[in-house]
């Protein structure tokens, strides 16, 4: 019996999760693993590469058995706007020491920049409130050690 796929689209997204899981049980190898009850550093890396990649082989094995829509075109747009939404969040909060509040409304207006059909208000609302809650959990409830504002410290 010959296996013909019938998804491509599962096919190659259950051989990214599988190698994404692989790498990150490959790179935790190193950590000490500790129990369910007294977890070490390399526990957590360890379980969800190997969640993943369980997820990634069932993901596969539909790309045989399921039929798919078939790959549309790429959409390099969103792949290149969220990865530098996300390197200037990093510059921005390190480097260039503007403050969690304005990288993470940075981060949440470039990311709306993915999408061809941006809606200014519900983006504006979404970053007013998301960086509330973020500030909230991160800052106050966590006690994250970084400063609101390039002013603040």
């Amino acid at each position: 019996m010959r296996l013909k796929i019938t998804s491509p689209e599962d096919f190659w997204g259950g051989l990214h999760f599988i190698a994404v899981g692989v790498v990150a049980i490959y790179l935790s190898r190193d950590y000490p693993m500790g129990s369910a009850l007294r977890m070490g550093p390399g526990y957590f890396p360890t379980w969800l590469g190997g969640i993943m990649s369980a997820f990634g082989v069932v993901v596969f094995a539909r790309s045989f058995f399921l039929q798919g829509e078939g790959m549309g075109e790429w959409a390099l747009r969103p792949l290149f706007v969220l990865a530098g939404s996300i390197v200037l969040y990093g510059l921005s909060l390190d480097y260039l020491e503007l403050g969690f509040v304005p990288a993470l409304i940075l981060l949440i207006i470039g990311c709306a920049l993915a999408h061809k059909d941006v809606h200014w208000l519900e983006t504006i609302l979404l970053s007013i409130f998301l960086t509330m809650g973020c500030v909230a959990l991160f800052i106050y409830i966590i006690g994250l050690p970084y400063r609101l504002f390039w002013w603040s410290y």
